[in-house]
């Protein structure tokens, strides 16, 4: 396995006759399988053990020799040789074809190889293979010339006049093959370059593949007839195999049956051969021949495909490794794992954040092996036997060495479909009975799990690096934020978020008079004491004394709160700076940190706040104290829905009869013939749509202040205002099944019940938004699924490019004449570093300087004060040419820390913006005939046609000069504007009279910008505002799609997906370079070949910037593996043998696809060549010039803290040891693994024990 590791690079190319003999073990002659009286394999057959290798190991065919001593000796009787049956996965044989074979992917495929290199179009290559036609090899002394496709008959009658040997003409292969190998391909390169100089239009086009390909054999050094077969492989037997069945049946392979055909028409050909049978018998045999070899490859591809049993077309060698089930898709990139169990999930409300419940029996089985060791360790079993038997008899000794084994193991959870990188957490087992696995409360949001029925599986880390980067990296108590947004994940919900807003609303005792005096308690606990004497309410104002120490200064004072937040408050941090708390103020000094009403919003901003001010671990307890006290302060309340919580509000009837009245008085205008049928429809539905909106004010006043249904909406724990609407409302206008408002609105609501009519208008939209769902959720996968693709090799590989390139951004805005902001500046350029000093517009103050991260509280300071665009730092104009730099990315939204080499923001990218797709709106919105062009499309169907760069409906007219404006209306229904720029240019474009214009005579505007409203196609902003006007519009546009639906997202992901689609450049002119004229390569190998022609004084390659959609981006890319397990498998495969690609294994996917670890985070070489050291007073010198940082600091301040998350001394430090070597900063290992040293002191630690 070492020697299978040991390379750098993987390549395909076409082999020769001479190549594919090498490869084999011996000649397959019969098409036999195996005997079915002995059920061994036939000699010389397709399962033969001679050339394949024996089927039982250390064993020949004929019995001579067994058991291993014989190793390697060939049975002198059967010819077997004596080695392991594993073998037969590896040995090949090959079929000696009696005629040659063009191979179909070569002049099928698009565009036909073998056509380009001959020149022929593909349906004369056709004619010419299939026997259907001659072609003139030499024409001799004919008046046919070379390669014209003479038929039957022409061919006859020169036969007769010139004679036999005066001409050369041939059908099938054969002749191709001949052809072929007369190319000589560095002349006709040559020959194709200078053509190509004077060339135009199509013949252009044809010159640029035609040459493509040539250059491709010029520099592989394949010789072109290598495209026709003489000598077929034949597969190992163990990867067709053939299985019996219940009842003496076999189920075998396609291919044997496939294989089987070629073997006996290739015997029959043979034979047909030897007795010189007549030529028209000869050439019907070849041609069956050719179709027996091309189903074999590609089944299906010409013509109608073999079929089998049932009328079922057989799986080809193409099929094996296309589409989902593919060898690449199935087998390659996904591949089932061992230590691994499964089982449905259940609530865990006593965990704490970083613990999962495992139940026992799935624990002993997964940690099996562990447990085992422990047992043989301690003494306890003297070899695996014994210690197996003992663990399968179970009993005291095996659990206890179960808990000792679990004890620092972290485990991963995952919840398919993982959309994310939160999709796959670890925890820390406990052992609980029964048989679900308990999942955290606060990590369900991070799943989007729910205890339903949804299952979960469990996989174990087995070596110490994989537990050390569980514990470090994948920690549920670690991942808290978002990577989409950098926002808190693990926001307390439902049940939490109302006993926190139970806790913290005022609601004054009934028992007490409104105009008494406040109750004054001298501590928070006498108040305690009073509630539970029933002396006061929960939520019933109080006076309060509070005691506070800060800064080695003691305040006090009485404060005027409730209960509630005082038992809230207990658990809340008091630095978050909801407070602003002066030195001489006593009064900000003793406030509550959080004296208000709290919701979910509310807990969001102190999560927020906590992880900024308090740091990651500080956190994860102060969520596990809300959740405790949320659960058990929602159940303390009591809070309930019952049907008279439902209140209908008494001026619905009135209201609705109002409704009633005008829409009959606009359909009477509109039988008047005063009003067109849409502008009625219109007028109608907005009638309905105010009246439901009076009805809903009128039901959010109806219900009390403390009605449950209110109290849950408002807190945002469940529910809102709309759902509330149709409870106790009215469900207002439904949608039909094309997305069209049905006129005819429901009036009753949920609580009176619907009548049988209105019940049918609902069900229309109910089963539209079902559908809606299911195939939106196929959709939004098929999306994250190219854009993993596209930005799977986007790693951060180095520190800083040095770039001085930067774009500009500014606040992202929607809407014609009346603009509307939809994300802020501050968002947009928090995280990121300054491209150039940012400076007071004022006081001329430097805000932040050049090369800094601009941080939270700069930027809101930068939005404040009107800047209106700042230079940052981006991926778009990062100057790496393999992945990107760490300060273009900026920082990274998981953790809140800048992004560190090896992070693969690529993948992360990916995620974020498909992991929402299912939240956008699938449908095409109806505007009533209203815009120009029909309908506009919104949601997941317009960032699909953003991200593949598609011509969009709806489309805008925009300006293609920059200029002043003057608009005309002309005679039929139209108007014009005329653009005339500063130089006199005038452009002019004619509009329908029913499309609002979005600007007005006299306007002066830029080149690129919108005359109408509409979607533009992003292909013309290329060609008007270049790479960087495309890149702006693509990202504000899918922003504002998100934005529309409710989703944060950061533009930072956006922006490494537009660098991907941007990475190409058509060739203009080579210069004296080695690439070619309309070529389209990638932006790093035209760097590349430029700097290697000017260091040589050459001329340099020009070129332009192409602009691809995702799906062509991931075809385009470099890896021939990545594009060839993504999708048109054959192609790819195709073109990438003829060029003879090598693939030097740089993204995730191709390392993945061949078993290496992938070339991201620790995967990275730099990572890589380190040994773990353990943290010992005898190695701190070393790890202090590794971590440039001294440990042993640290350790003092965590002594200090005496905090425990479970982590146990050594293991603690053996860790440490892994992960400061890995290069990760010991602050943040300190402020994850922080430990209770106190416990420990009387713990002596031995050096065997620093070992293990």
């Amino acid at each position: 396995m070492s020697e299978l590791r040991n390379f750098d690079a993987i390549g395909i190319g076409l082999a020769s006759p001479e190549k594919i003999l090498s490869w084999s073990k011996g000649e397959v002659k019969k098409p036999e399988t195996i005997n079915y009286r002995t059920l061994k394999p036939e000699t010389d057959g397709l399962f033969c053990e001679k050339i394949f290798g024996p089927t039982r190991d250390w064993e020949c065919f004929c019995g001579k020799y067994k058991t291993k001593r014989y190793r390697g000796i060939i049975c002198d009787k059967c010819g077997v040789e004596v080695t392991l049956s594993k073998v037969r996965r590896e040995r090949m044989g090959h079929i000696r074809l009696a005629a040659p074979v063009t191979h179909i992917w070569y002049y099928r495929g698009i565009p036909s190889r073998i056509g380009l290199m001959l020149d022929m179009s593909p349906r004369n290559l056709e004619k010419v293979i299939y026997f259907a036609a001659y072609i003139v090899i030499d024409p001799g002394e004919t008046k046919f010339s070379k390669m014209q496709i003479i038929n039957e008959r022409d061919y006859r009658e020169a036969y007769y006049k010139y004679g036999r040997n005066a001409f050369v003409a041939k059908m099938g292969a054969e002749a191709i093959r001949d052809l072929l190998a007369e190319i000589n391909v560095p002349e006709l390169a040559k020959d194709l370059r200078s053509q190509l100089e004077k060339a135009r239009g199509q013949k252009k086009a044809r010159l640029i593949k035609r040459l493509e390909v040539v250059e491709a054999f010029r520099n592989s050094r394949f010789r072109p007839e290598w495209m026709v077969l003489d000598v077929l492989p034949v597969l190992p037997p163990e990867l067709r195999p053939m299985v019996e069945l219940d009842g003496g049946r076999f189920a075998t392979s396609d291919l044997n049956d496939l294989y089987r055909r070629v073997i006996n028409r290739n015997n029959r050909l043979n034979k047909l051969l030897q007795l010189g049978a007549p030529n028209i018998i000869v050439r019907n045999e070849k041609r069956m021949l050719q179709e027996a070899v091309d189903a074999l490859i590609d089944n299906g591809r010409r013509g109608r495909p073999v079929t089998g049993a049932g009328n079922r077309p057989l799986k080809s060698l193409s099929d094996l490794l296309k589409g989902k089930q593919g060898r690449f898709r199935q087998n390659l990139l996904g591949k089932r794992v061992d230590y691994s169990g499964r089982s449905v999930i259940v609530v865990g409300p006593e965990l704490k954040m970083h613990q999962c419940g495992l139940p026992k029996e799935m624990a002993l089985e997964l940690f099996k092996p562990f447990v085992m060791r422990e047992m043989m360790r301690h003494g306890y079993a003297q070899n695996i036997k014994s210690a197996r038997r003992q663990v399968e008899r179970g009993g005291d000794l095996v659990w206890d060495m179960l808990d000792e084994v679990i004890k620092d193991h972290p485990v991963l959870l995952n919840r398919a479909p993982t959309l994310h990188r939160l999709g796959i957490q670890a925890f820390e087992p406990v052992l609980v009975e029964g048989r679900a696995i308990q999942l955290h409360p606060l990590s369900c949001t991070a799943f989007n799990a729910d205890f339903d029925g949804d299952q979960m599986p469990v996989h174990v880390p087995l070596s110490s690096e994989a537990q050390a980067e569980a514990r470090y990296l994948m920690f549920a108590a670690n991942n808290l934020l978002k990577p989409q947004d950098g926002k808190p994940v693990t926001v307390p919900t439902q049940d939490m978020v109302l006993g926190c807003y139970y806790l913290t609303i005022i609601k004054p005792n009934p028992d007490v008079p409104e105009d008494a005096p406040l109750r004054v308690f001298s501590s928070v606990e006498e108040a305690i004491m009073a509630y539970d004497e029933h002396q006061i309410t929960i939520g019933q104002p109080i006076r309060v004394r509070r005691e506070v120490t800060h800064n080695g200064k003691t305040y006090q004072g009485i404060i005027e709160t409730t209960l509630g937040r005082c038992i809230f408050n207990e658990v809340i941090p008091q630095t978050l700076g909801f407070v602003e708390r002066k030195e001489d103020d006593p009064d900000s000094q003793i406030a509550l940190e959080c004296d208000f009403v709290v919701g979910k919003k509310e807990l969001g901003r102190i999560i927020e706040r906590c992880i900024h001010e308090c740091g990651i671990t500080k956190t994860a307890s102060v969520l596990d104290d809300i959740k405790t006290l949320g659960f058990h302060y929602s159940t303390v309340g009591g809070i309930s829905i019952g049907i008279f919580d439902m209140t209908v509000p008494e001026e619905k009837d009135a209201l609705i009869e109002k409704a009633e009245k005008r829409v009959e008085y606009v359909n009477e205008r509109y039988m008047m013939g005063s009003l067109t049928e849409s502008g009625r429809y219109k007028t109608v539905l907005d009638i309905w749509r105010d009246t439901t909106d009076e009805i809903t004010e009128a039901v959010k006043n109806s219900l009390g202040k403390y009605n449950p249904i209110h109290m849950m909406s408002l807190s945002g724990a469940r529910g809102n205002i709309d759902q509330i609407k149709q409870l106790a409302g009215m469900r207002g206008n439904m949608i039909d099944t094309s997305g069209k408002a049905i006129e005819i609105p429901i009036k009753s609501n949920l609580r009176e019940g619907m009548n049988v009519l209105e019940f049918f208008i609902s069900s229309h939209g109910a089963r539209k938004t079902l559908s809606d769902t299911a195939l939106k959720t196929a959709d939004s996968g098929y999306l994250t699924r190219r854009l993993v693709d596209i930005a799977q090799d986007v790693i951060i590989r180095t520190e800083d490019c040095g770039t001085d390139d930067y774009v500009e951004v500014s606040p992202v805005v929607v809407g014609g004449k009346t603009k509307r902001v939809v994300e802020g500046l501050a968002s947009r350029i928090e995280g990121r570093y300054a491209a150039k000093d940012l400076v007071h517009p004022e006081t001329g103050e430097v805000l932040v300087q050049k090369g800094d991260v601009i941080g939270h509280a700069a930027a809101i300071n930068i939005e404040a004060l009107g800047f209106k665009k700042v230079p940052i730092r981006s991926v778009l104009t990062c100057g790496c040419d393999r992945g990107v730099c760490a300060k273009c990315y900026g920082e990274n939204l998981a953790t809140g820390e800048p992004a560190v080499v090896g992070e693969a923001v690529g993948i992360m990218a990916a995620q974020s913006i498909g992991e929402p797709g299912t939240q956008l709106t699938l449908r095409t919105f109806h505007t009533g005939g209203v815009a120009a062009g029909g309908d506009i499309t919104m949601g997941l169907p317009r960032v699909e046609e953003l991200f593949e760069a598609r011509k969009p409906k709806g489309q805008a007219v925009i300006s293609e000069i920059a200029g002043t404006v003057f608009v005309t209306e002309t005679e039929k229904q139209r108007q014009e504007v005329t653009i005339t720029a500063e130089d006199g240019k005038i452009k002019k474009y004619t509009i329908p009279i029913s499309t609002p214009l979005l600007v007005d005579t006299g306007d002066e505007i830029d080149a690129g910008d919108l005359l109408t409203d509409g979607s533009v196609n992003p292909h013309d902003i290329m060609k008007i505002k270049g790479a960087s006007g495309v890149q702006k519009y693509i990202i504000s546009e899918v922003l504002k799609v998100y934005k529309n639906n409710g989703v944060e997202i950061n533009d930072k992901h956006l922006e490494i997906i537009v660098r991907q689609m941007l990475r190409k450049v058509k060739i203009d002119d080579p210069g004296d370079t080695l690439l070619i004229t309309g070529s389209t390569v990638d932006i790093a190998i035209l760097r590349t070949a430029n700097k290697w022609a000017e260091s040589k004084g050459l001329r340099p390659a020009e070129s332009h910037r192409i602009l691809l959609g995702i799906t062509k981006a991931s075809l385009a890319t470099e890896s021939f593996l990545s594009a060839a397990s993504f999708q048109e498998t054959t192609r790819v495969l195709t073109d990438a043998a003829v060029k003879g690609k090598i693939d030097m294994l740089e993204g995730l996917k191709e390392n993945v696809i061949i078993g290496k670890l992938i070339p991201a985070g620790t995967g990275l070489s730099r990572y890589r060549n380190i040994s773990a050291v353990p943290v010992i007073p005898g190695n701190m010198p070393l790890l202090n010039a590794t971590a440039g940082d001294d440990p042993a600091i640290k350790r003092t301040e965590i002594e200090e803290k005496g905090l425990d998350v479970g982590f146990t001394q050594s293991t603690r430090e053996s860790f440490e040891g892994f992960v400061i070597a890995k290069g990760f900063s010991p602050e943040r290992f300190d402020n994850i693994c922080s430990f209770d040293l106190n416990a420990l002191k009387n713990e002596s630690r031995s050096q065997e024990d620093y070992d293990d």
